[in-house]
């Protein structure tokens, strides 16, 4: 990860290697990085939130995924819909590509594959913004310096 961008920029800077390249208007300016691992897939995670009478609300989240189980693309699917408690079958979205690598998008998610081992999760609040917004978000988000960079965490 290399840092929270500068709220005045439009982009959402660098996260592990990727520049997320357009924010909707509207997303606030309270940014944060983690860092975590689950079931051995390492993520590096942006979240711009606001804050909402009782505490705060995501607008967007951004996922760089890392791990050795993420080999396919059906490998994906299957840990992000085991990650996020949802129904495979249930699941309402449809194929696309970003760039050569296949993804799946939906009202307020969105996941490619960028190649084994190395996925992107996106995540924004449906009731906030459109799939449009989705859309724009995915499609500017690239590999930063000509190549996906490599992970801060171990």
């Amino acid at each position: 990860m290399t840092g929270v961008p500068d709220p005045a920029d439009r982009s959402g800077g660098e996260l592990d290697g990727y520049h997320i390249g357009h924010l909707p208007a509207g997303i606030r300016d309270l940014v944060s990085d983690f860092a975590s691992e689950w079931e051995g897939v390492s993520f590096a995670t942006r979240v711009w939130e606001r804050r909402v009478e009782g505490g705060h609300r995501v607008d967007l989240r951004v996922h760089v995924l890392r791990g050795d189980r993420l080999g396919t693309f059906v490998e994906l699917r299957d840990f992000l819909a085991e990650y996020h408690e949802r129904d495979p079958a249930d699941w309402a979205q449809a194929e696309f590509r970003h760039g050569e690598a296949p993804g799946l998008i939906g009202a307020a998610e969105a996941f490619w594959l960028d190649r084994p081992g190395l996925a992107v999760n996106v995540l924004i609040d449906s009731e906030r913004f459109v799939s449009g917004d989705l859309s724009t978000i995915v499609q500017s988000i690239t590999a930063a310096h000509g190549g996906a960079g490599v992970s801060a965490l171990p």
